[in-house]
């Protein structure tokens, strides 16, 4: 059994609360500062993703880079996240969320500086593949230590509440930073905030983690690993070369081709290895693959929003990065104040009834960013949609989360922080992609028939807002209309 703290079971319960609102500032040992920290660190991975997403044009004029090089540089870091987090949730399971969490954060470091100071092209993709490895091996790590640090189900719970929202405010946060960054300093700048604190959580790892027990020594499933990471990564390269080439080129059916083949290979293989990565049965829990859609649907529509509305804003709209950077403040504000009560939410409504209608709320927000004009104003064309949309976001992340987790049992913590990472990269990543090629092909329709450019890629950009609104609206019915479900004890407590 995991112990509670490495100080041992603490007697402060309401300061380890993370979401108990106004309270004194924690002592530095206390369940609170180390959820403070595991927080930070989870922030920041998630910032990391979107570092360079705004000075991406910046990197490719200076590092002499093409079209297709910036897709690399941008998508490098999401494609070994994603590909390797089934397989960073199965080693945390097998030698222990501390252990992993430690050397997941020592390879993100050692890449962020290698990013930073990177000469070219090549050394800068191989920084970025290496900080998704690394943050792929702490991420699900985290999530481990977070039930050793909160063994109650209840509190527990109420964490995973606040934790379903820190990625979202990580991709925020990169959004607001990296304009100011590039509009006064360099780009490489940005490195500077993993930098940062993953150096502070290798330094504070040790006095504020519990040393949770690994769930066994179990035989760990190489070649799925290989198959799940493999099929995922091409599958996601597939469609981020969807950007730059059209569906039916080698370049974009090549890699979707072989990523569905070797996935389908890696069901065949769980469905026969003794000790599989990604045990089928875990998927057959409804409320938690109902959690995994939605999340999902979530992080592609949250996604969008950043892409779209930036676009938006500087091609269309004439703005700079900074004052677009600016435009997302609200959003920020909206996000923050959500995820405060959104754990009460859950505790006196259900994760299932909070989750549809944050989705509900997120759709009405997604619609009305739907009615984007060239020339609109801001503050009654796209700031309603851009607070709204944040707010059901918020509610859908953290109950979403819990979802996801609470029937987990124990031996397979890491193995849902896995899951529930990967649905998060796979949305962000794949889902905005299908929702962009959506927009692209409105645009090019309209572009056609001879309709001016702005107005045609804002007709196009709010035709994705469009979809991304429908698609909330009717998985929040789902998930309404779904039977409630009491989560049995015996799965908290194995």
């Amino acid at each position: 059994m995991p112990t509670a703290h490495a100080h041992g079971p603490s007697e402060r319960d309401n300061e380890a609360d993370p979401v108990a609102g106004s309270t004194p500032p924690p002592p530095l040992d206390s369940p609170r500062a180390a959820f403070s920290l595991l927080a930070a660190v989870q922030i920041t991975l998630i910032f990391a993703l979107t570092l360079v997403t705004v000075p991406l044009p910046i990197i490719g004029r200076e590092l002499d880079v093409p079209q297709s090089g910036l897709i690399l540089i941008s998508a490098g870091y999401g494609l070994a996240f994603s590909g390797l987090l089934l397989f960073g949730g199965r080693l945390t399971d097998r030698y222990g969320g501390f252990r992993m969490f430690v050397l997941g954060l020592t390879v993100f470091l050692v890449a962020s500086v290698a990013g930073a100071v990177s000469p070219g092209f090549g050394a800068l993709v191989a920084a970025r593949f290496a900080q998704g490895a690394g943050a792929a091996l702490a991420a699900p790590a985290a999530v481990a230590v977070l039930r050793a640090l909160f063994p109650d189900p209840d509190r527990y719970g109420r964490a995973m509440a606040t934790w379903g929202g820190l990625s979202v405010i990580g991709a925020t946060a990169g959004t607001l930073l990296s304009g100011v960054v590039v509009t006064w300093v360099s780009w490489r700048w940005l490195f500077l905030v993993p930098v940062l604190v993953a150096l502070f959580g290798l330094l504070l790892a040790r006095r504020l983690l519990p040393e949770a027990s690994p769930a066994g020594r179990t035989a760990l499933d190489v070649p799925g690993g290989l198959l799940a990471t493999a099929g995922i990564s091409l599958l996601s390269y597939g469609v981020l070369a969807s950007e730059e080439h059209s569906w039916s080129a080698p370049a974009v059916l090549g890699p979707l081709t072989a990523g569905v083949v070797l996935l389908f290979a890696f069901v065949a293989v769980e469905a026969r290895v003794g000790e599989p990565l990604l045990p089928l049965g875990f998927l057959t829990d409804r409320e938690r693959v109902t959690g995994l859609v939605a999340l999902t649907l979530t992080s592609a529509g949250t996604a969008l929003t950043f892409v779209i509305i930036a676009l938006y804003l500087q091609g269309v709209r004439g703005w700079s990065p900074m004052v677009t950077s600016a435009a997302f403040l609200p959003y920020a504000v909206a996000l923050i104040g959500t995820g405060r009560v959104a754990g009460r939410l859950i505790a006196s409504l259900g994760a299932r009834r909070v989750a549809a209608v944050g989705l509900a709320i997120a759709g009405v927000g997604a619609l009305l960013l739907a009615t984007l004009e060239p020339r609109g104003g801001f503050a009654t064309g796209v700031l309603p949609g851009m607070i709204l949309l944040p707010v059901g976001a918020a509610l859908s992340f953290a109950a979403t989360a819990v979802l996801i987790t609470a029937t987990a049992p124990r031996r397979q913590t890491g193995l849902a922080g896995g899951v529930m990472n990967t649905a998060m990269e796979f949305g962000a990543s794949v889902g905005l992609v299908l929702l962009v090629t959506v927009a692209t092909s409105r645009t090019a329709h309209l572009a056609g028939d001879g309709s001016a450019q702005a107005v045609a890629t804002t007709s196009g950009y709010a035709w994705a807002f469009a979809v991304s609104g429908v698609l909330y609206l009717v998985w929040g019915g789902v998930l309404a209309l779904a039977g409630p479900r009491r989560v049995p004890e015996r799965a908290q407590a194995q």
